[in-house]
């Protein structure tokens, strides 16, 4: 069987205050997009297979495929409930590092396909247990529905948040932005207004005023070709433009439908109408 896993922007991060476990407590809105890979899963029929087998292809994925979160996702369900040995590819589409959470989308859509697969009956709530427990916004993918986060980006609150009828452009401009070290570059501070009622109660003409990504300020002195991105963005008409994550994708929302392939070149450059 096989599932398209998605993306996910972020609108508006505030970064809060660090934990006393290092991580950091966060607030922010994920909504869903419609920039895709793919995964296929199917049982392995190889005399004296055991585990799982993990290749991929489209955009290089570094490190050992022993340490994607797949393969975490497979022995953590295995643990509990019996697997056969299984085959996995990943058509790796969606940017690596680029604060859009491609890879924890693969790993929750892949316990999804997984359960359906093979049947295994693990309800809602365990999905999102064992989600939780590969990274911080791993669990938003099992629900996949706009939420507005909090603590270390893994407590949801459903928000009733539609842009459907609103153009995305996206542009991942082959930066890789380590999270630890953006994380180190920003002070916490506690925001005097409401993030969540900002989002549900402004109008999209006003985010721009007042919804921003705390990473955006040492990111961009860093990497000041971002700013120019997102300014370039807003010169061809976004009416909000920001950094999604810790970057290095910046994201435009359109009112009509946009062709800026040939104005951000040699670089990744996705466009569509939002769901």
């Amino acid at each position: 069987m096989i599932t398209f896993p998605n993306a996910k922007i972020n609108i508006g991060l505030n970064i809060i205050e660090k934990r006393s476990d290092n991580f950091h407590n966060i607030e922010s809105a994920f909504y869903p997009i419609q920039l895709r890979d793919a995964l296929e899963v199917i049982e392995s029929k190889e005399k004296g297979a055991t585990g799982i087998q993990f290749t991929s292809s489209g955009i290089s994925i570094p490190g050992n495929s022993d340490d994607n979160l797949c393969c975490k996702a497979y022995h953590l369900i295995h643990a509990d409930y019996f697997l056969p040995p299984v085959t996995v590819h990943l058509l790796k589409t969606i940017p690596i590092g680029a604060g859009l959470g491609g890879g924890s989308a693969d790993a929750a859509f892949f316990i999804k396909l997984l359960n359906e697969t093979f049947e295994l009956g693990i309800s809602w709530g365990e999905m999102h247990h064992y989600a939780k427990q590969l990274g911080s916004d791993c669990s938003f993918f099992i629900s996949n529905k706009p939420v507005f986060a909090e603590g270390k980006g893994d407590t949801y609150e459903s928000i009733n948040l539609d842009l459907s009828t609103y153009f995305i452009a996206l542009i991942y401009p082959n930066i890789h932005i380590n999270t630890s070290t953006a994380y180190s570059l920003v002070r916490p501070v506690k925001p005097t207004r409401s993030l969540e009622e900002d989002i549900l109660n402004l109008s999209i003409e006003d985010w721009k005023q007042y919804i921003h990504n705390d990473f955006e300020k040492s990111v961009f002195v860093a990497h000041p070709e971002l700013k120019g991105i997102k300014e370039k963005l807003y010169a061809h008409g976004a009416i909000y433009a920001a950094m999604s994550g810790s970057g290095s994708a910046i994201y435009g929302l359109f009112e009509k439908p946009t062709n800026l392939k040939s104005e951000f070149k040699d670089v990744f450059v996705w466009e569509s109408q939002l769901l």
